[in-house]
């Protein structure tokens, strides 16, 4: 039951007006209920009477709801609701019941959706932006599967263009160099030297055309290592993809698409030779969709791309998360789309999101300035581990926060196990940092914070659900068995963040903003923890009232847990 939905209800019946737009909402403050609602205050004008008297009106037909322990008038006319604690035990048994599955809904029962996400180009560097997209995509995939959508993850990868000559002709040109470091000297040839530009577009054209067996050796090489890499990567990130598109797949359609829209005004004919399309006519800007070469630009290929999709998965919505940056060239794609394809046009949505920032400053691929995902996560990771093997206090560099580790070290884990600690540790800091915030927004990366335990941050969700595991396994072993049937007298503010989950994992599917999972989170582990620090939850000596704890805890215990999936961040079942 979505308890903020059936207070709506109730109050459109009493006050008989469908088409008001008044707000129930939890109150920031525990004192004005668990949910408060400003219907009286939307109303009260068009009954010409006093708020607070429409208030009080309202109050009278509804306050012997079973659903409510009370109903109460506050200030000029909201009200303020306060729920039967049946209602939170309820919610505690389902958790008990459904585990894994708590927190589900069928609001998208039988809808297809694809995600396109991650996108990184081969030849390049995966760098922070696509690990912002990684995890972005993964989370709403996973928020989306909660709502019992059909959903299929995948990644359009760049493995033709002028990047791609770029780094071939810098790596012909010193066959020493990495990837990066040839595309980089590529890049530079390319700006500087006439006569290298001119054989990079030549090279450009024999890649798209494989017309060259030693280029296309080297072209081969390069791309399964990029592959390879990026393969690796995501098995770390937890995402597995169901479809990898190429741009060299979608390049010859895309190209046919425009070519065939040409005669009907869709597109036209720009300088040299090249083809457009006028978005000032649609109130957007110009854009070229084949260039003066006779190549399709990524434009032409995302109009391969959108069809292409569609034929492999016959989708009900598509979704592209990109950076921020591409908002406007989207726009200009999907109007084009719009005339070629509306249905698809219609079915198709770009989600972007912000650029993740380091304090040094924005990054380049073509400069070389760049801050790749595997560097970051690989310091990440090795901060950690000097946490959880600090050197001596009296060398320098001892780490004070070394002691959130102690349990670690008393394990005696191995190498192995520690590694393994480390890298979830690492994963859970970089994807809370990523998703902390509405997904518009750029983000300082600050690693200090990112991988502090003391709330706000991965590792303290990871390390509370680690603390409720140890408990769990601690009453298992005391022979104290979870039970509701002996409840407290009075619930805490734990019961009643428990039972708000079903409605934050609902909000999320609906505005597809994994920060409100985060916040809720977050603000869950905080209610544990002081929970914990007043109660003695394994209490051998008074297992009624311990068998109720336990039964909290591991009511707590699948929330965060499917929490932490919700986000794609690793559990750690010890710590």
């Amino acid at each position: 039951m979505n308890i903020k939905e059936e207070i709506e209800k109730i109050v459109k019946n009493v006050v008989k007006d469908s088409e008001s737009s008044f707000l129930v909402e939890v109150p920031a403050e525990k004192k004005n209920g668990d949910y408060s609602s400003n219907v009286a205050l939307v109303i009260a004008n068009q009954l010409g009477k006093n708020p607070r008297e429409v208030a009080e009106e309202i109050v009278a037909k509804i306050r012997n709801n079973k659903l409510f322990e009370k109903v109460e008038v506050a200030g000029p006319g909201f009200i303020n609701f306060y729920l039967s604690e049946n209602i939170f035990i309820d919610s505690l048994k389902r958790a008990q019941k459904e585990k894994n599955n708590f927190g589900k809904n069928q609001n998208l029962k039988g809808k297809k959706i694809i995600i396109e996400y991650t996108d990184p180009n081969i030849l390049k560097d995966f760098h922070i932006g696509h690990l912002m997209s990684n995890a972005i995509g993964e989370s709403i995939s996973r928020i989306l599967e909660f709502q019992s959508a059909n959903v299929k993850r995948l990644c359009y990868q760049g493995d033709v263009g002028l990047h791609i000559a770029k780094a071939i002709f810098g790596k012909l040109k010193n066959q020493g160099k990495s990837w990066q470091e040839s595309y980089v000297l590529g890049s530079k040839l390319y700006e500087e030297d006439e006569h290298a530009k001119k054989e990079i577009e030549k090279l450009n054209k024999a890649i798209y055309e494989r017309s060259d067996s030693k280029i296309n050796k080297i072209y081969d090489e390069g791309k399964k290592w990029s592959l390879e890499k990026f393969d690796t990567l995501y098995k770390v990130l937890g995402t597995k993809f169901d479809y990898l598109f190429f741009e060299s797949q979608t390049a010859s359609f895309g190209k046919d698409i425009v070519g065939d829209n040409i005669k009907n005004g869709i597109f036209e004919m720009g300088e040299k030779g090249a083809i457009i399309f006028k978005g000032e006519k649609v109130g957007l800007h110009t854009r070229v969709f084949i260039n003066s070469e006779g190549l399709p630009t990524y434009e032409a290929k995302e109009l391969g791309l959108a069809k292409i999709k569609y034929e492999k998965y016959r989708y009900d919505s598509s979704i592209i998360i990109t950076a921020n940056e591409q908002k406007e060239y989207f726009k200009v794609v999907f109007a084009a789309l719009d005339k070629i394809f509306p249905d698809l046009a219609k079915k198709t949505r770009n989600i972007t999101h912000g650029m993740m920032r380091l304090p040094e400053g924005k990054m380049s691929s073509r400069t070389g300035h760049v801050v790749t995902a595997e560097s970051l996560i690989n310091a990440a990771k090795e901060v950690v581990l000097k946490k959880i093997n600090p050197v001596k206090s009296s060398e320098a560099g001892v780490l004070p926060e070394a002691k959130q580790f102690d349990r670690v070290k008393e394990r005696d884990f191995s190498e192995e196990e520690k590694n393994e600690i480390a890298e979830k540790v690492t994963v859970g800091a970089l994807k809370y940092s990523i998703l902390k915030q509405s997904i518009g927004k750029d983000i300082i990366y600050d690693s200090k914070k990112a991988l502090s335990f003391e709330g706000d941050s991965g590792p303290y969700l990871q390390y509370s659900l680690t603390r409720a595991f140890s408990l769990l396994q601690k009453a298992k072993l005391e022979k104290i068995n979870p039970s509701l049937k002996k409840v407290p007298k009075d619930l805490s503010d734990l019961e009643r963040m428990i039972h708000r989950f079903s409605e934050v994992v609902e909000k999320s599917g609906t505005d597809l903003e994994p920060h409100h999972i985060v916040v809720y989170l977050t603000e869950l582990a905080g209610q544990f923890n002081s929970y914990y620090a007043k109660n003695k939850i394994v209490d051998k000596e008074n297992k009624d009232v311990s068998s109720y704890r336990i039964a909290l805890t591991e009511a707590f215990s699948i929330v965060m847990k499917n929490g932490l999936w919700l986000l794609g961040i690793p559990v750690l079942e010890k710590m």
